[in-house]
């Protein structure tokens, strides 16, 4: 199949191989125009995945026009908080292809996922979000992976299933597209506070007790934007959670640690390199909590050390010292008890 791919970063430049050896027709989009030249000619993405050789046919380019022409598949591989946009910008030049997001996170002007913005500005095209716990770095190296394809039509899903499915990638459909958008945005918020910790110097209980917690605050607020609560107990949320969590692949962690040992979020952002995707999501998921009267304690202490400068420590001992409550709220009844 003819596939494009917008964004040349780490995971859009691990999928385009991916199909690219799987004898697919795939180009990539991005801005720079003599490192798209430097991609071809070496075959390596030294910024983004160093240690991965790129097949010979994957092409890499700063012509959209090149790009989009011909594709039956485009796959937006840019950071979230852009894809509005690059969507706006190009509209115009995209035909009936079918979408493939793999951005993770939430619009801060208008909370929406990215499902809901490709439907105002694409609302004929087709789309399928693709999530789950998988990092560039171990997929370019052919590491077993699983992951979601979700789609409102099931044949979309399951034929984006079948495209991207491989010996070391496998891949489950599901029919909550806005379950597993929510769920793959909201633990990046989760992964930045367990750096936190990490950086504070904390250990395993806190880490367990931040993930445990966490996939609870998620789930809420999934639920109550239209998720289904059976996704965030799977792949893309507690499968995605545990490993942006624990791995110092992710991002989001490294500027968690960078935050604990006393960095901005400026400093931190710059030190990586990289966008960090939970900075803007926990923006985004704070708003949305107020908007939607949805107690959510871990990430407004985040949104606190991020955005109002408060002490981490101070965060924890709120989070510590909060009244004595049940695990489950909601599961507890007067009869429960002896």
């Amino acid at each position: 199949m003819n596939i494009a791919v917008i964004g040349s970063g780490s995971w859009g430049t691990a999928l385009a191989n991916l199909l690219s050896l799987k004898g697919n027709d795939v180009k990539v989009w991005g801005r720079n125009i003599e490192y798209m030249k430097e991609i071809n000619k070496t075959k390596i993405n030294r910024k983004y995945l160093p240690n991965a050789i790129l097949n010979e046919t994957l092409e890499f380019s700063s012509d959209i026009n090149y790009v989009l022409k011909d594709s039956e598949i485009l796959i937006f591989a840019v950071a979230s908080q852009a894809i509005k946009k690059v969507l706006e910008r190009y509209k115009d030049l995209i035909g009936n292809q079918i979408i493939v997001n793999v951005a993770k996170g939430i619009d801060i002007e208008s909370l929406k996922t990215i499902s809901q913005i490709v439907k105002e500005i694409l609302p004929e095209n087709r789309y399928v979000v693709f999530s789950g716990p998988s990092h560039a770095e171990e997929v370019s190296l052919k590491m077993p992976t699983t992951i979601v394809s979700a789609s409102k039509k099931r044949e979309d899903a399951e034929f984006i299933q079948d495209l991207f499915t491989t010996d070391y990638l496998r891949v489950y459909s599901n029919p909550d597209v806005i379950g597993v958008e929510v769920a793959g945005s909201l633990k990046n918020i989760i992964a930045i506070g367990a750096g936190i910790s990490d950086g504070l110097g904390y250990g395993d209980n806190a880490k367990a007790a931040l993930m445990t917690r966490g996939i609870l605050e998620i789930t809420k607020l999934g639920v109550t934007l239209g998720g289904k609560e059976d996704t965030f107990k799977g792949l893309t949320g507690i499968g995605d959670l545990i490993v942006t969590c624990t791995s110092m692949h992710s991002r989001n962690r490294k500027c968690g640690i960078l935050l604990g040992k006393g960095k901005s979020l400026e400093e931190a952002a710059k030190e990586i390199g990289m966008v960090v995707e939970g900075a803007s999501t926990i923006k985004a998921a704070y708003k949305l909590a107020e908007k939607y009267d949805v107690y959510m304690p871990i990430t407004t202490e985040l949104y606190r050390i991020l955005y109002e400068n408060k002490d981490p420590r101070d965060s924890v001992n709120n989070l510590m010292l909060r009244r004595n409550k049940h695990e489950f709220e909601d599961l507890v009844h007067e009869d429960d008890w002896d």
